[in-house]
């Protein structure tokens, strides 16, 4: 019977267990950013973030906050960025896990231009941080659709350039094409959480539906492999 993808799951992802530590979140963070860049996500994140910084001045500092950050990879990707571009990026990673946070910070040594923060994204300090762009890179769907919103409002809030989303569609075909990339993946934890993250995932209808609650304008594109990019400018 094939898996059904009608409706968002609401199974829960092992990492969101925020205690996690030792060497399978390790190597499952590194699995993860790997797949991540293999099937073009990272990309996706880049190619909406060059559209948000359209028009933007290069002599001022643009603070960038990202959600989930998990090992920082895609921080490290957007401060490389810049660099080759000319901006001036002041960027931070939020994390709920103070493992990933510790990992993260290890791996970004080499870019005083990154800090990284342990804060849950629900609390009310993470209400106090103001930032020029918000990015959630295969985060949002960590969440139910009122939690969700609550975020992306939150986001909204606080952000003076926009909000950028870059997260899965929810398809059979991804769930099947996922299965098949980490055949030779031994960590149980990244075959059983990608494929979760799947079913957690959206379809157009959901971000359509999303965009219909907030006051700004936003366009929704889908990218290969099945990947959506809501931007959300409020300039």
């Amino acid at each position: 019977m094939l898996v059904d993808t009608k409706h968002r799951s609401h199974t829960i992802e092992i990492m969101d267990d925020l205690e996690m530590t030792g060497d399978i979140l390790i190597d499952a963070l590194d699995q993860l950013a790997t797949i991540n860049k293999l099937l073009g996500g990272t990309q996706v994140t880049l190619d909406g973030l060059k559209k948000l910084l359209e028009g933007q001045s290069k002599e001022k500092t643009i603070r960038i906050i990202d959600l989930g950050c998990g090992s920082g990879d895609m921080l490290r990707k957007v401060a490389k960025y810049g660099i080759k571009n000319g901006y001036k990026f002041k960027l931070l990673g939020i994390d709920a896990n103070q493992a990933t946070v510790d990992y993260a910070n290890k791996l970004s040594a080499d870019f005083p231009e990154i800090s990284y923060k342990k804060e849950d994204v629900l609390s009310e300090d993470f209400k106090t941080h103001t930032y020029e762009i918000a990015m959630c890179t295969l985060f949002l769907h960590h969440f139910d659709d009122n939690v969700a919103m609550n975020v992306i409002q939150t986001l909204l809030k606080n952000a003076k350039i926009g909000v950028l989303v870059n997260d899965l569609h929810r398809h059979r075909l991804a769930y099947y094409l996922f299965k098949i990339v980490t055949l030779g993946i031994k960590n149980d934890m990244t075959k059983s959480d990608g494929l979760v993250s799947i079913l957690r995932a959206f379809k157009r209808r959901d971000f359509e539906r999303y965009s219909k609650e907030i006051a700004f304008k936003s366009t929704i594109t889908w990218h290969w492999a099945f990947r959506y990019q809501w931007i959300i400018k409020k300039l």
